[in-house]
């Protein structure tokens, strides 16, 4: 894969956006059997074309659908993957109890998974999973414009890390490597059918890359016998071997965060110094989108081992909560931002904002549900992202 030097849009989403009332509703009698797979579909269709629509007028040139046709974020690839089984009302011995969020739902959450996915049978994609999600959203845009509307794809490792050893079956595959092989070429079929499709932004979501930030789940792995950082180079290979063929014209995202459950809710904590190195120098990603919202994420520091030739999109603004966060101080972190990968670079500030753009921390909408923001709550957000972007970069 050849990297690219160019950043995607001053001003960026993440993906998910907040679903309409009407939507919501519709999905919810979908769910009870009182309406077709097509009549929903309608409503989708709708409510997707006025949220490209609504996109564009506020500035953001990298439309997404807004994960309109998902309940959560990394549905649409595994859900579709022969060889993958749903095990509902799943018991916690089938889980790693380190991992940040799956403590969470058992412990804090009061409330376990409701279902999973293992792999009993030898994985093959089939069919498209989300070709036809890219292309209604790409027929709403003008055909020059097709080249910036982005699809976000589920982490390959997300299933692995939170079963470990339950992930797949031993007689399917006798190790991980066996198992990681037939899932990136299932993820590279995928990356090859979109960009037949015309698709050239893609942006996986990945959570659990920023658990390993977590000491907290860092000690567990450790009392489990896990070696993390094995399985983090573990990770990181996966991925790159799930990209291996994409064509240089094709821009490939990755978006680290620590959790954006119902009510702003978070799983982890912990700077990106414990995995910068690794993260931005071995993994074939263009561009990361990382959380800085909240102390949570630490300092910018680790920026500084971001390499010349990629981009990272700052998530200063969170989509938790309504308050609006003040332009002035978003500059200035920009800046300061700016000043760490300059450093690791050697380069100039305005050398290093050329591969900086701004992004609220994380969708607005992970799940259905959604954060505790209203529809106009969220466009002031956009719009401040546009605003600041343009104070920053004249070219936003």
């Amino acid at each position: 894969m050849t990297t690219k030097t160019s950043a995607p849009y001053r001003a960026e989403i993440i993906g998910s956006q907040k679903r309409p009332a009407l939507l919501l509703a519709k999905r919810a009698d979908y769910d009870a059997g009182k309406c077709t797979r097509d009549e929903l579909k309608t409503v989708e269709d709708q409510a997707i074309k006025d949220e490209v629509d609504k996109l564009l007028d506020v500035g953001i040139k990298a439309v997404t659908d807004g994960e309109f046709r998902r309940h959560m974020f990394f549905d649409g690839f595994f859900d579709n993957l022969d060889g993958m089984v749903e095990i509902k009302n799943p018991g916690r011995e089938l889980f790693k109890m380190y991992v940040p969020d799956i403590k969470g739902f058992f412990e804090s959450h009061a409330s376990k998974p409701a279902s999973t996915m293992v792999c009993r049978s030898k994985l093959r994609r089939t069919k498209p999973m989300y070709r036809p999600e890219f292309e209604y959203t790409a027929s709403l845009v003008k055909p020059d414009e097709v080249k910036n509307v982005k699809i976000t794809l589920a982490a390959p490792e997300w299933y692995h890390l939170r079963h470990g050893e339950h992930a797949f079956s031993k007689d399917v595959y006798p190790t991980e490597v066996e198992y990681f092989a037939d899932l990136a070429k299932a993820y590279r079929e995928e990356l090859a059918d979109l960009y037949d499709a015309g698709c050239r932004n893609v942006q996986f979501d990945d959570p659990l890359l920023a658990y390993f930030c977590s000491t907290a789940m860092l000690d567990g792995m450790k009392e489990d016998g896990v070696d993390a950082p094995k399985v983090l180079d573990q990770y990181i290979q996966l991925y790159n071997d799930c990209v291996r063929d994409v064509p240089s014209d094709m821009v490939i995202g990755l978006h680290l965060c620590r959790g954006n459950f119902k009510d702003g809710m978070h799983f982890s904590e912990g700077g990106y110094e414990h995995i910068s190195k690794k993260l931005f120098n071995e993994l074939n990603a263009n561009v990361y989108y990382l959380e800085y919202d909240t102390d949570r994420a630490g300092g910018f520091e680790p920026l500084a081992d971001l390499p010349a030739t990629k981009t990272v999109v700052l998530g200063l603004i969170s989509s938790k909560f309504p308050q609006l966060e003040n332009k002035e101080d978003l500059v200035e972190r920009i800046h300061r931002a700016a000043d760490f990968v300059a450093q690791g670079a050697g380069q100039t500030r305005e050398e290093a904002l050329e591969r900086l753009c701004l992004s609220p921390q994380c969708g607005i909408a992970s799940h259905a549900e959604g954060n505790p923001v209203s529809h106009d709550d969220v466009w002031k957000k956009l719009g401040l992202v546009v605003e600041t972007a343009k104070a920053v970069w004249s070219d936003a």
